[in-house]
């Protein structure tokens, strides 16, 4: 990094800093979430690639749910925590990019006692459900066209070394954004590279046990191939990545 923009992101950080509002609440932070009706299909990957993790493909069945229609956002940040946002590329419509997954479960419990709701991570299998526009057989967000992925997706044939604005590609079908690419996500799964061998069929939530938890979607600087929906990355809960992994919000429906 040269010194010119070294000196750009501390000065952005500072005026973060300083300006970082109160936190708000009621409404005015609540996300926009987007209902993935549930259904049952084959979870994994479905060809003769070698993706770490990725095997045996499995049916999975899972309930209604919602799903953020972005990932989290720096200014959704601010307005929550009133703090200076986990992020290196500063703009309140960039997805924050420094976040741990226990950063992530912060943050989700701040919003939650704000809204009154219980906002939580997706499970791996909902994020891949809703990545997959319910299911479907795509290897990319939105299309399984390879010369296609770029028109929904931030990677690293495209995006330049750097995070984008949410919402800025193509949505999917259900109408979310940046599914695959601009920042890693954290899914409230566990890690275990053996799981799927034994996942059960209905609505499943990673294994009890483990130190690493799962990754989902690639990031700005991924390769096409670690975008894909399939691919499943793994880190520890207290790790903040450098400039490339957030996440984004779920929400059970209410019981009946």
């Amino acid at each position: 990094m040269n010194r010119h923009r070294l000196l750009n992101t501390l000065i952005l950080s500072l005026i973060f800093f300083i300006h970082a509002p109160s936190p708000l609440s009621g409404t005015e932070l609540e996300p926009k979430m987007v209902l993935v009706k549930g259904g049952c299909f084959e979870m994994g990957n479905r060809s003769d690639e070698d993706l770490p993790g990725a095997k045996p493909l499995h049916t999975v069945c899972l309930g209604d749910y919602f799903i953020g229609e972005s990932e989290v956002t720096q200014d959704l940040w601010v307005k929550t925590m009133g703090t200076d946002p986990f992020a290196f590329f500063r703009s309140p419509d960039r997805p924050v990019e420094e976040a741990s997954w226990e950063d992530a479960q912060l943050f989700i419990r701040k919003l939650n006692t704000a809204t009154k709701t219980h906002y939580r991570l997706p499970t791996e299998a909902e994020w891949e459900f809703a990545a997959r526009d319910r299911g479907k057989n795509q290897r990319w967000s939105g299309t399984d066209d390879p010369k296609q992925a770029g028109q929904y997706a931030w990677f690293s044939d495209n995006a330049k070394s750097t995070t984008h604005p949410v919402k800025e590609k193509k949505p999917n079908e259900l109408g979310l954004y940046d599914m695959s690419g601009n920042v890693w996500e954290w899914v409230e799964d566990r890690y275990d590279e053996n799981y799927y061998t034994k996942s059960p069929k209905e609505n499943p939530k990673g294994p009890l046990k483990g130190r690493y938890f799962v990754l989902r979607g690639g990031s700005y600087n991924s390769k096409i191939d670690s975008i894909r929906v399939d691919y499943r990355f793994k880190d520890s809960p207290d790790k903040r990545f450098n400039y490339f992994c957030g996440f984004r919000l779920a929400l059970s429906p209410p019981e009946k």
